[in-house]
């Protein structure tokens, strides 16, 4: 008996979809097309996958370009793990815990950083964080209360309410009473980290974004999980097996450098590589590359008011590696305050050093909003972190630096100021079959790996919504971490 097809799920010809961009963005709206039943090219001019979650060689060393880490609130990249048979390869922590070490006590003569715990039970929200916040040593008890004052109001803010946007979240913080002591050992703690700005400098609506997601929605929502393999294992080793054994056609080292669309129906044609490169046929266009890439390729009047995504700016990211001859770190990661050291993670074992160099360790300084430091020079930053390493691991004192290296993202995210909600466009273009992707689209997250996965689904689904096919499974299926079939 012939097996039974669901033509209402299917597109009436094998569609051809050619995707431009291969970060999680790109490799998710793959995916989703192939999934679907579409003829997927993906188009990706470095060598690799991945996007600006990547690996790199520096010697024996396999270096992640940039700490990344997700929550388990992150389902759209939750899924995208699981979508690429990766599960194996990250953990998730049981219960959020994130330990805070106060480097300005060595200042005072104390040979010890005082250590603080942000931790969460299994009580319903917001009782989850209670003891944890009552415990937590950075802040006295009226603080604590103003705290719990914030937080309440946080929970009552309705999220598509667009008058968020037009006011800093730091400006909404001292409404509520928020000390700048809180600022600094709560709130920009982790908004810097997951914003890559402050308070001060970030849209009222992406903070309140990430604090009721992560901390007012669910208990488990703001456990933290990473990669324990290099992140290029994943975003690209394991990526580029899922894309082949999907279907999709992966053209490395190939540079989109034109798009002709037409503009009274569907029909692209994607010329890769200059003169002499191919022309690819197209009825979807998904272009999943950072906006300053999109407004070169993007062709007239594709948006309304189009030159907008040239003005949403960016925001760096510096990151210093450093290598000891010793233990100096007996975490998986720490958070710091009272010192320009923001978080530290142990990077040993994913490097490959623990293997070669079993006595030594790596640790990696992610430092977020990064404006005034993206640019000096390697000497400079040498002087300035590791003495404060030595004061926030006692440690390090005495311990013998092999290695010392930075990597620089100089345009990490998307600026996530005040009133840029606007300049974010969804995935849909005036031209029929031609999406945007990419995690500075408009998702409602800020620019994170789950924002980019999540604008691959909506950019997918639209495709295939233009094709008069139904998208392969609900939405909630990302919402909750599985994939859609």
């Amino acid at each position: 008996m012939p097996d039974l097809v669901d033509h209402a799920s299917q597109p009436a010809a094998r569609s051809a979809a050619v995707v431009i961009g291969g970060g999680l963005a790109g490799i998710t709206a793959a995916l989703r097309l192939s999934d679907a039943g579409l003829a997927v090219t993906l188009v990706e001019s470095r060598p690799r996958l991945g996007g600006l979650a990547f690996s790199f060689q520096r010697g024996d060393l396999t270096v992640d370009n940039g700490q990344h880490v997700f929550l388990r609130c992150c389902t759209a990249y939750r899924g995208l793990v699981g979508r690429l048979g990766a599960s194996d390869q990250v953990t998730l922590q049981g219960r959020m815990d994130v330990p805070v070490l106060d480097a300005s006590q060595h200042k005072r003569g104390t040979s010890q950083p005082r250590l603080g715990t942000l931790s969460r039970t299994a009580l319903p929200v917001p009782l989850h964080l209670a003891l944890s916040l009552a415990q937590y040593p950075y802040l006295n008890s009226r603080e604590r209360l103003q705290v719990v004052r914030a937080a309440l109001a946080l929970r009552g803010v309705a999220l598509d309410d667009p008058a968020l946007d037009e006011r800093s979240f730091g400006e909404w913080l001292r409404q509520y009473g928020q000390s700048p002591r809180t600022l600094e050992t709560l709130w920009d703690l982790v908004g810097v980290a997951t914003l890559n700005a402050r308070a001060d400098q970030v849209s009222l609506a992406l903070a309140a974004k990430v604090f009721k997601t992560a901390l007012l929605s669910e208990p488990g929502a703001a456990d933290i999980g990473w990669a324990n393999v290099p992140l290029g294992e994943i975003h690209h080793t394991t990526a580029l097996e899922a894309l082949r054994q999907g279907g999709v056609n992966v053209l490395l080292r190939a540079r989109a450098v034109e798009l002709k669309s037409a503009q009274a129906q569907a029909g692209h044609v994607v010329k890769v590589d200059g003169e002499r490169g191919p022309e690819l046929q197209a009825d979807v266009v998904v272009l999943a590359v950072p906006q300053d890439a999109a407004a070169d390729l993007l062709p007239p009047d594709s948006l309304t008011d189009q030159e907008r995504i040239r003005t949403l700016g960016t925001s760096p990211i510096l990151n210093v590696h450093v290598i000891y001859d010793r233990k100096v770190l007996d975490r998986p990661f720490v958070a710091a305050i009272g010192t320009p050291i923001q978080w530290v993670f142990d990077r040993t074992e994913q490097s490959g050093l623990a293997k070669q160099q079993p006595d030594a360790q790596y640790v990696a300084l992610s430092q977020s909003a990064a404006g005034d430091e993206i640019g000096l020079p390697v000497a400079e930053l040498r002087g300035r972190y590791l003495p404060e390493l030595e004061r926030l691991l006692p440690a390090t004192r005495g311990a013998e630096v092999l290695d010392f290296f930075v990597t620089r993202e100089r345009t990490a995210t998307f600026d996530p100021a005040p009133r840029t909600a606007r300049l974010r466009p969804g995935a849909r273009t005036r031209i029929p079959g031609l999406l945007l992707a990419g995690s500075w689209t408009s998702t409602g997250w800020p620019a994170t790996m789950e924002s980019a996965v999540r604008s691959g689904h909506y950019a997918a689904d639209e495709a295939l919504r233009g094709l008069g096919t139904r998208p392969a499974g609900p939405a909630s299926a990302y919402e909750s971490g599985g994939w859609p079939r």
